[in-house]
């Protein structure tokens, strides 16, 4: 193969990647803005749909763990075709369901095929991109799922509105398809194939692999075990945010506007201020500069930012969206119109608009300098596996905030009424935020140790091979 075809064939396969990234993303998206149509449609209360994104976020991450594994061991293009093929036909039964135990039913082998998406696409861009591009290229692949979030959240209630609430969930399973015939034209990279210490040797004699024996080192490292309790915290946090449209359309209906409108505007309102999440290259880019001068620089500065996401999106949930125009009843690009409007000329929209930017600015600086960091400190044979019991831990404790919400905002409900109730229930779980931002502190003073391990290992395997 010329050095031009493989070097095509390199961006098709990480363009592949990055975009697969939101598609997991795109099926979780999609659950929030319609939390109420199909709490009305299969008959329960609309406190009950949390329990059926928190059951999609635990078994995708549950899953994770199993295909980590299997990446780390063997053929990982056989193994993407099959989780895709698995979670594309569960998300198509599950637009099916006509009631609460099958769409629970079929959303547990949905996020069983899911869980493949992110383990074995982190596993083969760790294997294709240069450790000097890592941050910047893993907030591609971090940005591609906020993208895929936004992107479920804006289509659904569009979709719904014209054609019922099935119908957004049968679009994402078609385009499930469509990659997995794409995945035939994919070349799966060399392990180690990235690492500056094994340049010059012929990767097709690194024959490194995964044990259930190193599954234990992978959990004592001190590195690994902080990036995981960051991750926990972080994501409690993170998973209750999947309930801002929700937020977003009581504080509109609160003006007096209809269900549709209120649904349709929260979505838009939802989508649009989370584009502060386009910094995430940049956030990448820096700790990947400031990564050259100290190997800690990546955890302070993500802790650091981390940490201001607590002040901003209390301030967020608490300024009402007063004086707001939107033509109730209109089409959904009339409405999109309107809200361009309202933040030119409504501050208290215009207030909200900004926070958010810089909220969701903040809070995108954690993906890609976490990817790097879980990269860095394991082994390319231990990283899709470190990768995904990491990303297990951040999956449960994404399904407990999407759980736990419900839960609190019941009790909550029985003393305030909405918005209040959605208000006060989400700033409280701002609060775990705080020991996130300590352990990221915790991985900065034992990241320098196990990255500069990871380095010898692989200079001295380089010239065990040589």
């Amino acid at each position: 193969m010329t050095k031009t075809k493989a070097g095509l064939n390199t961006i098709f396969t990480v363009a592949i990647f990055i975009a697969l990234a939101s598609l997991d993303y795109t099926v979780i998206g999609l659950f929030p803005p319609l939390f109420s149509t199909i709490a009305s449609s299969i008959n329960v209360h609309i406190s009950a749909m949390g329990s059926i994104s928190a059951i999609t976020i635990l078994f995708t991450a549950l899953s994770s763990i199993a295909w980590g594994y299997l990446a780390d061991k063997g053929n990982r293009k056989r193994l993407i075709i099959i989780g895709t093929l698995i979670w594309s036909v569960s998300l198509f039964l599950s637009s099916l369901s006509q009631s609460y135990f099958h769409l629970v039913i079929f959303q547990i082998f949905t996020g069983l095929g899911l869980g493949c998406n992110s383990t074995i696409g982190f596993s083969v861009l760790t294997d294709y991109v240069p450790k000097r591009f890592l941050g910047t290229i893993m907030s591609l692949w971090g940005l591609s799922q906020g993208f895929g979030c936004i992107a479920g959240s804006i289509m659904a209630p569009i979709v719904s509105s014209k054609f019922g609430w099935r119908m957004p969930f049968i679009i994402i399973s078609f385009l499930g398809v469509l990659f997995i015939f794409l995945y035939f034209f994919i070349k799966e990279p060399v392990k180690g194939a990235a690492e500056p210490e094994l340049k010059g040797i012929e990767l097709d004699s690194y024959n490194y692999n995964i044990s259930f024996l190193s599954i234990k080192n992978i959990l004592t490292k001190k590195s690994n075990v902080w990036l995981m309790i960051q991750g926990f915290f972080l994501n409690i946090t993170l998973g209750t945010l999947l309930w801002l449209p929700t937020l977003y359309a009581s504080k509109i209906r609160a003006q007096g506007f209809s269900e549709d409108t209120s649904i349709i505007a929260a979505s838009y309102f939802y989508a649009l201020f989370q584009l502060g999440g386009l910094s995430s290259t940049f956030f990448g880019y820096l700790g990947d500069k400031l990564q050259k001068k100290t190997l800690r620089a990546r955890a302070l500065l993500t802790g650091s930012l981390i940490f201001l996401i607590i002040p901003l999106y209390i301030s967020i949930f608490i300024i009402p969206l007063n004086n707001l125009t939107l033509p109730d009843g209109g089409g959904a690009f009339s409405i999109l119109l309107s809200l361009f409007g309202q933040i030119i000329r409504n501050p208290w929209v215009l207030s909200i608009f900004l926070l958010s930017i810089l909220a969701s600015a903040a809070q995108s600086a954690n993906i890609p300098n976490w990817l790097a960091l879980i990269t860095d400190v394991n082994l390319p044979e231990h990283r899709a596996t470190s990768f995904s019991i990491s990303n297990f831990v951040n999956g449960v404790a994404r399904s407990s905030g999407n759980a736990f919400i419900g839960i609190v905002l019941g009790i909550i409900s029985s003393y305030f009424d909405e918005p209040n109730n959605y208000i006060i229930t989400m700033i409280v779980f701002q609060l775990f935020v705080i020991p996130s931002v300590i352990a990221y502190y915790k991985v900065s003073k034992n990241s320098k140790r196990d990255i500069t391990k990871v380095r010898s290992i692989l200079r001295k395997r380089a010239k065990n091979i040589s």
